[in-house]
């Protein structure tokens, strides 16, 4: 379960028109407050996932017996097609969840409620502010907030780093040489990267460890910078001269068929003892590979928001604001230990405290998400993306030099920038 819009925001430029449909629509009558009031969620991601925001939805119930929120299950892969065709109908949910920065984009266009409106900003002092960042609109209105958080780290095989007598690395140019030690000891697949896999989530974390990023400050695209040029050329070398393989193999795959180092989302940890027996005891994780700039890694997660076409957005707000309780955060990490999933709380201060992972674990997520960035939140960058995975990718395959691909990438973003 990969937590971004990335795969689901291809659809966009395909709906994008009739969304907009949905701007300036008049308010929609609210229902009686003291009457019983039947919320739905949709929620984007798992069954399981789908349980434990249940498991939260079930405990509002039990402080507002008048109250029902039923979270039903959006999968990813079309998640952002199904919001879409809601919102421009605008019927459909009380409350979604989807990628970051998607509401963001169904709020520009009238189909999502201004959460400061009922307070709900007073969340930002509980949130990571990268991740706020990223989840707000950059006129500062709430459309949505953080649900949860998902970071990366390096998943290394234990045994097969002794072989080579290494550490793992800690840098660009030590893991680098870390990959020719473990060639030169007899190691086949010495290094891959799972989650962001010839995609610009990839490509995000050398971008900011080198210095840059997409856009700048004022949304302008920002990928004409020397740095920019740095962390392309550096992550084009991962594959082209040290055998990075284009074809993405799941984390806990590729650490069970020999890789010594993977590159992979946090989701995986909770089930690598269950699903691969045989590496217990085998593998460990750390902080991905820092660059000039600092260790920068990609912050996934969701965000949470209100649609503008509930009948019962008052409630729903507060059970926005109620996602960050210590109660609604311990019982969606109660349930989801029982089911062996992963989740980080929006909180960054109940990243370790009450965490689903090992302690040792949950550090090197915290340690992850403190110095990392999220995905922009500038208008077009939902519509920008796959275009600008697919000339980082032209540069990868040998179609294209570094700087090319980057200037055409920023022509992408410029035009849907409106």
């Amino acid at each position: 379960m990969r937590r971004t819009m990335a795969a689901c925001s291809t659809v966009l430029l395909t709906v994008v028109s009739a969304a907009c449909a949905t701007s300036g629509q008049t308010e929609t009558k609210q229902a009686d407050q003291n009457a019983p009031q039947a919320l739905s969620f949709w929620s984007t991601g798992g069954d399981d996932e789908t349980a434990t925001f249940q498991r939260a939805a079930d405990l509002y119930h039990q402080k507002h017996p008048n109250v029902t929120i039923k979270v039903q299950t959006l999968a990813w892969s079309d998640a952002y097609a199904k919001l879409l065709a809601a919102a421009t109908s605008r019927s459909g949910p009380d409350i979604i969840s989807g990628g970051m920065t998607w509401t963001i984009q169904f709020g520009t266009r009238g189909a999502m409620v201004d959460l400061r409106k009922y307070g709900a900003d007073s969340l930002k002092a509980q949130a990571l502010p990268a991740q706020w960042e990223s989840a707000i609109s950059p006129d500062g209105s709430v459309y949505g907030v953080p649900l949860d958080m998902s970071t990366m780290a390096l998943y290394y095989r234990t045994d097969l780093l002794e072989k080579a007598k290494i550490e793992p690395p800690k840098t660009w140019d030590e893991l680098t040489a870390a990959i020719d030690k473990l060639k030169a000891a007899g190691v086949k697949k010495p290094y891959s990267q799972d989650w962001g896999n010839l995609d610009w989530i990839g490509y995000f974390n050398y971008l900011y460890q080198a210095g840059g990023s997409f856009y700048t400050a004022d949304c302008k695209p920002s990928l004409d910078t020397p740095q920019a040029e740095q962390a392309l050329k550096y992550w084009v070398d991962l594959y082209r001269k040290h055998g990075a393989p284009t074809a993405t193999v799941e984390g806990s795959d590729a650490l069970d068929t020999g890789t010594a180092l993977v590159v992979a989302g946090n989701w995986i940890a909770k089930g690598i003892d269950v699903n691969k027996p045989k590496l217990k005891g085998k593998w460990a994780m750390t902080t991905i590979p820092a660059g000039p700039a600092g260790p920068t890694a990609f912050i996934g997660g969701r965000a949470i928001g209100v649609t503008s076409f509930s009948k019962y957005v008052q409630t729903g707000a507060d059970f926005v604001t109620f996602m960050y309780s210590d109660e609604a955060i311990a019982a969606i990490a109660d349930e989801a230990k029982k089911r062996n999933i992963s989740y980080i709380s929006p909180r960054p201060d109940k990243i370790v405290d009450g965490s689903v992972f090992t302690p040792e674990q949950a550090k090197v997520f915290e340690a992850s998400i403190k110095t990392g960035k999220a995905a922009p939140g500038c208008p077009g960058w939902d519509e920008s993306a796959p275009d600008v995975a697919k000339q980082l990718q032209s540069a990868i395959l040998g179609k294209s030099d570094a700087k090319t691909a980057l200037a055409e990438a920023a022509k992408v973003m410029a035009r849907n920038a409106g």
